[in-house]
């Protein structure tokens, strides 16, 4: 039976990095399916025009451009470097060599750019659309995604640092996340937080 879910491809040829960037996908989109491919004739033997996104290396972008540049909206170039000489003007970029937070935080402004609240996106499954989380939790994420350790936290809270620390094993716990990259990701996907604040 065919997937309806949306489907993302990411070509390039170092696989270490496309399979660390497809798990990081994979915890910002949840609801899509993602593949992985080394080589552009290796995509196009597997359906192409069906990925509504395609993360492409520099150096597969550049032997094949027109191939992307009729797809250019739905193609965003890895780079490997922040400057601009670095990165092609007609194409969206992520620099994918970069800290963990802040390559999770540019590939959250991305997916904001291109599908704030959902927008062109099918609805989340009904368990990932449920509150799991109690009030008090939502704040100590919050303040968690925002850098704040927990005795500042317990000071803004009022509470004592011994609740912060098992409202924090709670809340990773009922999500089933182990990272606070991961954790990052579900605030700001589910609205908790501004991506902005992080």
């Amino acid at each position: 039976m065919p997937s309806s879910r949306p489907k993302i491809a990411i070509i390039d040829a170092n696989t270490l990095a496309a399979l660390g960037l497809k798990n990081l996908l994979q915890n910002v989109m949840p609801i899509m399916t993602i593949d992985t491919f080394g080589t552009l004739a290796e995509l196009e033997a597997n359906n192409s025009d069906s990925y509504v996104h395609y993360f492409v290396s520099m150096d597969i972008l550049l032997r094949n451009r027109a191939f992307f540049s009729e797809r250019q909206r739905k193609t965003i170039v890895l780079t490997l470097s922040l400057g601009e000489t670095s990165q092609l003007s007609e194409f969206h970029s992520l620099c994918i060599n970069q800290p963990e937070q802040q390559l999770i935080r540019a590939i959250l402004t991305l997916e904001q750019h291109a599908h704030a609240h959902g927008r062109n996106l099918p609805p989340m499954p009904d368990v990932l659309q449920r509150k799991i989380l109690t009030d008090r939790e939502i704040e100590v994420m919050s303040l968690i995604v925002q850098g704040l350790i927990n005795k500042e936290i317990a000071d803004r809270l009022n509470i004592g640092i011994a609740t912060v620390i098992t409202h924090r094993k709670n809340i990773m716990d009922k999500l089933g996340v182990k990272s606070v990259s991961a954790l990052t990701i579900y605030a700001v996907m589910h609205g908790y937080v501004d991506i902005n604040k992080i």
